[in-house]
């Protein structure tokens, strides 16, 4: 868990990558002023953004390469600018988004037999899913159970995501799960106002 002075942190880091590349073009060297040994770990995340509730870009890592507040400044930048679902975002853009950061646990290989079994083992809205058949493979977020609450509809979405059959989930394939701390600027501005809902 992190401390809510370690997701301001982080927050406030990935708003600055952004602004630092519409001014310079490059990606943001942070030295400094990083408030623990914890977002220097090797951690994964992923970075979400989003212009009235609607998504805006979306890119990370599934496993970790290198210090968390790094992979926050990298995996920013490419949600903004790179994800290729999505022109890149605009200066007028940029007070509109909102950012969420995920910070994954390392992905577990879920043994399953059957499709049915498949279904029962998910958790929704505690597992990320990964998807794997062949050199085909995609990934959802915990938060994507907010969006597809029905399993086999998660599933079938999932497979499209992949650019595989949406029954691919009822075939031969691999599927690993994690977990991830998720926080973003509307829940530490609301905690920091002392709203609730």
């Amino acid at each position: 868990m992190f401390l809510d002075k370690e997701k301001k942190y982080l927050l406030g880091l990935a708003r600055r990558s952004i602004r630092h590349y519409f001014d310079t073009g490059k990606v943001l060297k942070e030295d400094g002023g990083i408030p623990s040994e914890k977002l220097k770990e090797k951690l994964a995340c992923f970075v979400t953004l989003t212009i009235g509730g609607q998504l805006r870009g979306c890119i990370g890592h599934i496993l970790p390469v290198q210090e968390l507040y790094k992979d926050v400044i990298e995996n920013v930048v490419s949600a903004a600018f790179e994800d290729p679902r999505f022109y890149p975002l605009s200066k007028e853009e940029f007070d509109k988004i909102k950012i969420e950061i995920s910070v994954l646990t390392v992905p577990v290989l879920l043994a399953f037999s059957t499709p049915e079994e498949l279904i029962k083992k998910l958790r929704p809205k505690i597992d990320g899913v990964i998807l794997k058949q062949g050199r085909q493979q995609a990934t959802f977020l915990p938060q994507v159970w907010e969006e597809l609450s029905n399993p086999k509809e998660f599933l079938g979405h999932l497979c499209l995501k992949a650019g595989l059959e949406e029954e691919c989930w009822r075939g031969d394939l691999e599927v690993e799960t994690y977990q991830a701390e998720a926080f973003g600027e509307q829940g530490i501005m609301n905690k920091e106002l002392g709203i609730t809902n």
